[in-house]
């Protein structure tokens, strides 16, 4: 077995960059998502270590330092991190010459041959669902006998080998928790809307949805949404509970962890008996019975993908997705005390100022708990990303996403709303649903009845602040 370091490379202060983060990109609070699609190829390689550098703040001459005692590096990657991780990579084989070295992600696995070609000091790279690719890897396997890798042959003609076949069987997949004891710092890993400390795993890959901009699901995961049995999931969420007894919540990060009702209504008495606090991602169409069954066993929190306001928008991004059924699901989760983590989008195809105006109001209406708003980001592999290109909307001055500072940019521009008019609502948007007096309130009456709430608040809002800030100079820069 191949020494073996994986790696979420050193980046902009604050970058998450992709390997848990679902927008890679600075984020307007700083947050940190676990590096679950690294940590789960790490728990198949023994011997393997895993580095997150962002979290960690760990810089490119630490890693440096440590690298000659590995034989192969897999860096995970994404298109706005592409060039700078090439460069970590770069470093890292100077320094030991002998280090095999391949890029995993979406990034690589829809443009293996152009990452190969841009980047010669890539050994190989990883398409789709890398776990037991990489394991191969690591098993000295001669390169044209791992399926799933692009590489270059002897020649130095680049070789794409069959894809690999989907993962079947989920739970012979072991625990990514134990590669975050072994290897990460708890503490390292916030996000605005969830309790601190945290952990977050996956219960299941791939999305039933077809949302046009989304991805994974286009790109890694899959849209057969695969599984763990209830029974595995509730064994790990207790490995987590003796592992991190001070975690204060569980996150099941699978797309759309609902999309399986009756499995999420399993789980959810699983977690109940054991008395856990937990979170997910869902679909605005649950059904007040179900969420009821999932609050009474430990629900707290449901992250939802509203991403517009505007029906006709919606059905243009395959949203599957009814404006009235969201409210109603919005409201009975408002009944029940189940908290939301709203996120919108602007910049869709068919967004106008008419449109985005109605999503901010749409926003104030449903009145989540917090929310989050982003740019459209075509990202390569997706359907959006296709239609952007054919229909003239990408800038490609702006293909890499971000800034040069690691904060998304609106790379799309429209003929009756240019992407200056979209990157400036955002802010609107922020301040408009934030600085409403009842939310205000709320947020004030949180701090008041919660310490560890009133430190928190206080350091996103000088984030939010500072965000805003760096914005206004980005624009004035434009």
């Amino acid at each position: 077995m191949l020494k073996t370091l994986f790696l979420q490379p050193p980046s902009f202060e604050g970058f998450d960059g992709g390997a848990g983060s679902r927008y890679q990109a600075r984020r307007e609070i700083k947050s940190f998502w676990y590096p679950t699609w690294l940590a789960q190829p790490a728990a198949l390689v023994p011997g393997s270590k895993l580095i997150d550098a962002p979290p960690a703040r760990i810089e490119l001459p630490e890693i440096v330092r440590q690298i000659g005692a590995y034989e192969l590096c897999v860096i995970h990657t994404s298109s706005p991190s592409f060039p700078n991780d090439v460069r970590v990579a770069e470093a890292l084989k100077a320094a030991n010459p002998r280090l095999k070295i391949g890029f995993v992600g979406a990034k690589v696995a829809v443009q293996p041959n152009e990452s190969l070609s841009d980047a010669p000091v890539i050994d190989f790279v990883a398409g789709a669902e890398f776990d037991y690719t990489i394991l191969d890897v690591a098993k000295g396997l001669d390169f044209a006998d791992i399926d799933g890798i692009s590489y270059r042959d002897a020649n130095g003609r680049i070789v794409h080998n069959k894809a690999r076949a989907q993962i079947a069987d989920m739970d012979a997949l072991p625990f990514v928790s134990d590669v975050y004891a072994r290897d990460l710092r708890m503490e390292d890993y916030f996000i605005g809307y969830l309790r601190h400390p945290y952990v977050s795993i996956y219960t299941g890959r791939g999305c039933k949805s077809r949302c046009t901009f989304c991805l994974w699901p286009q790109t890694v995961g899959g849209h057969k949404y695969r599984v763990r049995s209830p029974e595995n999931v509730a064994a790990e969420v207790a490995r987590i509970r003796t592992l991190f007894p001070q975690a204060k919540e569980i996150f099941f990060d699978d797309d759309t962890f609902t999309d399986d009702l009756p499995r999420a209504e399993a789980i959810a008495r699983l977690l109940g008996k054991m008395g856990v606090t937990w979170s997910c991602n869902a679909k605005a169409n649950v059904p007040r019975e179900t969420l009821k069954i999932l609050k009474d066993n430990g629900l707290r929190l449901l992250l939802v993908g509203y991403e517009s306001g505007n029906q006709q928008i919606l059905h243009n991004i395959k949203k599957g997705m009814l404006v009235d059924v969201a409210r109603r699901f919005t409201k009975d989760c408002h009944e029940l005390g189940i908290k939301i983590h709203g996120t919108f989008i602007l910049g869709l195809p068919g967004e106008t100022r008419e449109t985005i105006e109605q999503t901010i109001k749409f926003a104030t209406e449903l009145n989540p708990h917090t929310m989050q708003v982003s740019l459209a980001a075509p990202y390569p592999g997706t359907y959006l990303h296709r239609q952007a290109v054919e229909n003239g909307w990408l800038d490609a001055s702006r293909a890499e996403l971000i800034d040069e500072h690691g904060i998304q940019i609106a790379p799309l521009t429209y003929p009756h709303l240019s992407h200056t008019e979209m990157f400036d609502s955002l802010e609107d948007f922020y301040k408009r649903f934030y600085f409403r007096v009842p939310k205000i309130a709320a947020i004030v009456g949180e701090m008041l009845t919660d310490r560890q709430m009133l430190v928190r608040r206080l350091r996103e809002g000088r984030e939010f602040f500072a965000f805003l800030k760096e914005r206004q100079s980005q624009r004035q820069a434009a």
